[in-house]
């Protein structure tokens, strides 16, 4: 599908009512159609992997655009310097979400950004570093215990940042390593009980909020299912 038939179909799909519900969620209104994603994956489906037509997408700067070419994007073919740029544009909790989640976990590069965007001030760019942990947690088949270990004093060197979207994500993090194996999940509620120390509100309800989730009979149940 070329890329100015794909936009003009997105823009004949606006609705302008959900704009407005999805900014009460936090997603930023600004460039926003207001198309569901429930809407876009089979349109991405439809597509196939075309990474040229993705960054055009991208560089189109519409919300619901950006959110497609996270969809149909190929792994292979995205570089570090994409994903640095297109961390740099993250506005949205919910591009951020799927960009990592959907696509830059998929790629070899996600563990080294996870070092370089944990570190990062802005607060999408950061967040995207959690939100690749919460990904890889569940994605990524072939990663062993020790390489999510070692994302642990990262987590709790980032888990006083208050703001919310990064907090929401450290979160997240936590709970996703905690639920991929026994092991772990043992180790992230050492690591919750750790962070429960730090002098910090923001510490405390990550670490309270993770050592509930994986205690859970829930999550608990889930493993003796694996076993």
């Amino acid at each position: 599908m070329q890329y100015e038939k794909l936009l003009k179909k997105l823009k004949s799909m606006e609705k302008p009512e959900n704009v407005e519900g999805m900014a009460r969620y936090g997603i930023n209104p600004k460039n926003n159609l207001g198309i569901s994603i429930y809407k876009l994956r089979p349109i991405a489906k439809e597509i196939g992997k075309n990474h040229d037509l993705a960054l055009k997408l991208w560089n189109s700067g519409i919300h619901d655009a950006r959110l497609l070419a996270c969809f149909i994007d190929d792994p292979k073919k995205v570089t570090s310097k994409q994903m640095d740029l297109w961390a740099y544009n993250f506005d949205s909790w919910d591009i951020c979400d799927q960009a990592c989640t959907s696509l830059f976990d998929l790629t070899p590069l996600a563990w080294e950004k996870i070092l370089e965007w944990s570190k990062h001030e802005k607060e999408f760019v950061k967040r995207g570093a959690f939100s690749l942990i919460a990904g890889l947690a569940v994605h990524d088949k072939n990663a062993n215990d020790k390489m999510f270990e070692k994302l642990f004093p990262i987590i709790i060197r980032e888990s006083n940042d208050d703001r919310n979207y990064v907090k929401k994500a450290v979160n997240w993090a936590l709970r996703n390593i905690g639920k991929r194996n026994k092991v772990l999940n043992k180790k992230a509620i050492e690591t919750a009980k750790n962070i429960l120390e730090i002098d910090s509100k923001t510490a405390r309800w990550i670490a309270n909020d993770v050592i509930r989730e994986l205690t859970s009979e829930k999550v608990l149940k889930r493993f003796e299912k694996k076993t």
